[in-house]
């Protein structure tokens, strides 16, 4: 006699009622999110004041002459110019330091993650003001010419990433079988640097991505280290622009949120659209 085999047990539909809760939980973080934008490219786009804005003023009085200030500023390009070669320096010193040390502690010394996570974790713990008077103090009276150079802010912006940058890294690394992938490099005959450059790499482009867009938003946003070391960087020009006109630096703010966006949106484009091209996220050698 035959056995008769239960089909298996199908699963239901999800329904609308199942997804009202998270639907509603996308809306208002999302509203939390866009309704203060709304409100801050009100503010620095419309000349017009808040308690004189009617529903028929809506549409009226945009004008574009806040950011035309503030570009126009004398000390507008010197303090991005200064920033963004920050930006670009932090994040190869950050990658050129997390990199080989997470890959080295996931093959080798797998055990000690744990304590390099905490470590990372130290500057949420220790204020930026702390931080840097302590530093300064040792550095002033024995290495002054390195307090003096614009470039000694790239040590303290590496430090204040890490907590960001390790775990996009690592969140990388954990996500590929990376003792497989160089085992299979080193048994065709690939040295070192061939195998991290060509293999590991490509395969992290996303983290790269990620840690890299983490420490860029990282340089351009922090003040008080640039402020105590005396150092004009953009978020200091933006600081004091405010104090002279608010609107335009409000309208400078916006303008920068938005294009941070739009770098990391084409940044993320053009990775995926390459690894479409190339159908496949290992490295042939």
């Amino acid at each position: 006699m035959d056995a008769v085999i239960d089909p298996a047990p199908t699963r239901r539909p999800s329904t609308w009622r199942s997804r009202i809760g998270p639907t509603l939980v996308l809306i208002v973080c999302g509203l939390f999110f866009v309704l203060p934008m709304i409100t801050m490219a009100r503010y620095s786009l419309q000349n017009i004041i808040t308690p004189l804005l009617r529903w028929e003023d809506v549409f009226k009085k945009w004008s574009l002459s806040g950011i035309k200030a503030a570009v126009s500023d004398p000390g507008f390009w010197p303090a991005l110019k200064l920033s963004l070669e920050l930006a670009v320096a932090t994040v190869a010193l950050t990658l050129l330091l997390l990199l080989p040390t997470l890959l080295l502690v996931h093959i080798k010394v797998p055990k000690a993650r744990p304590l390099i996570e905490f470590t990372t974790l130290l500057p949420f713990m220790i204020p930026p003001i702390a931080l840097v008077a302590g530093v300064a103090a040792f550095f002033r009276p024995n290495a002054k010419w390195f307090l003096n150079s614009n470039f000694s802010l790239v040590p303290f912006y590496a430090i204040l990433a890490l907590p960001f940058t390790f775990r996009a890294i690592d969140a990388g690394i954990r996500a590929i079988d990376v003792r497989t992938l160089i085992d299979a490099s080193r048994s065709l005959g690939a040295g070192w640097g061939r195998t991290l450059f060509r293999v590991l790499m490509p395969n992290l482009k996303m983290a790269i991505v990620s840690s890299s867009f983490l420490t860029f938003t990282v340089v351009m946003g922090e003040f008080t280290i640039a402020q105590t070391l005396l150092k004009r960087t953009y978020p200091q020009f933006m600081y004091e622009f405010y104090s002279n006109r608010g609107q335009g630096a409000t309208a400078l703010a916006l303008f920068t949120f938005l294009a941070t966006t739009a770098v990391l949106g084409l940044m993320f484009f053009f990775v995926r659209r390459r690894d479409r091209r190339a159908g496949t996220t290992t490295t042939v050698f």
